[in-house]
């Protein structure tokens, strides 16, 4: 399941005990830019997956990350 993998690594990335479902850039104090570069690089890493500048860009949610995921190969 990607949602495991995700929610271990937003966790992890944004120092969270718990990752709420609806958590995104605009509700989470802790996802500023420089987190939001680690995390892609987690995820990446997670999922041996490569982003696009435009889908970088357009992470700014759980939901949206999901999305983007699930558009991959092999995730």
């Amino acid at each position: 399941m990607p949602e495991n993998r995700l929610d271990k690594v937003l966790a992890g990335t944004l120092n969270l005990s718990t990752v709420p479902a609806d958590i995104s850039q605009g509700n989470c104090p802790q996802w500023d830019s420089i987190r939001h570069l680690n995390l892609v690089i987690a995820l990446e890493a997670e999922f041996a997956v490569t982003f696009e500048p435009e889908e970088i860009a357009a992470m700014r949610s759980r939901e949206e990350i999901l999305k983007i995921l699930k558009t991959k190969d092999g995730v």
